[in-house]
């Protein structure tokens, strides 16, 4: 279970996974200016606290469902770059919310396989499940490493779900903030100065080579965003070991009905 993205990887070579697509064609596309993320905004304004996500409000909410149904009448490739990037995050953490909806649950190693790679999902005309948006869009498109601080794959140990949306205009405070908080969250990150310990999240374990790309080092990329400034020089300047915590993957909210 503790390698389960390697396991999740093995299991996409050898049955196969959905094609990621390059262009896309909605059927019924929307005039430019006319999509906007406000319905998923409602819904996680109206039914997200503290990162704890009311399931059956939202199952029952036709915003959420009108906001699923505006992504597949969007191309995405016509979107700026910061838009575009706002655009997956949300899609992504929108999906995430509808597998749970749908009966799916990345609670068990055979459940991640079903909830991550084994469903598709509508976005401008095309299909892409969960992993490939991720893994093939997010990060290979991308290379920005606070997008593993701002999707949510509906657990308690991924990062807080917001309650608001990501938007191009804003991206990078958003991102800084979402990164700053997820670093900063005792439960999901801490720090032994005396022993000299850094105990980090698994994903940090799991996306090591996002981070490291970026800073260097683990402690490195760490340091840019804790808040104890004493603490973000000691990281840099003093070798510490690091050690992975285990992830929690119960529900990060109310089930569904």
């Amino acid at each position: 279970m503790k390698m389960w993205w390697m396991a999740m990887a093995l299991v996409t070579v050898l049955v196969g996974c959905s094609t990621v697509p390059t262009a896309f064609s909605p059927l019924r596309p929307l005039i430019p200016g006319e999509f906007s993320h406000q319905g998923l905004d409602a819904v996680v304004r109206a039914y997200v606290r503290n990162g704890q996500v009311n399931y059956p409000v939202i199952q029952v909410d036709r915003r959420f469902t009108q906001y699923l149904d505006q992504l597949d009448r969007v191309d995405p490739n016509s979107l700026s770059r910061e838009d575009r990037l706002a655009f997956w995050i949300n899609a992504y953490n929108a999906y995430a919310i509808k597998g749970i909806l749908d009966g799916a649950t990345p609670g068990t190693l055979m459940g991640r396989y079903r909830y991550f790679i084994g469903r598709d999902y509508r976005i401008g005309g095309k299909f892409v499940n969960l992993y490939d948006l991720e893994r093939k869009i997010l990060i290979a498109q991308f290379h920005e490493p606070r997008i593993h601080f701002a999707i949510v794959c509906a657990s308690t140990s991924c990062p807080k779900l917001q309650s608001w949306v990501y938007e191009g205009a804003q991206l990078n405070r958003q991102l800084d903030h979402a990164a700053r908080g997820f670093i900063n969250d005792p439960v999901r990150n801490h720090f032994d100065r005396e022993k000299k310990i850094v105990y980090l999240s698994k994903i940090f374990e799991w996306f090591a080579a996002d981070f490291e790309a970026q800073a260097g080092s683990l402690s490195r990329y760490v340091a840019q965003y804790v808040a104890d400034p004493d603490l973000a020089h000691d990281l840099t300047a003093t070798p510490y070991r690091i050690e992975f915590l285990d992830y929690d993957w119960s529900l990060n909210g109310t089930p569904p009905k």
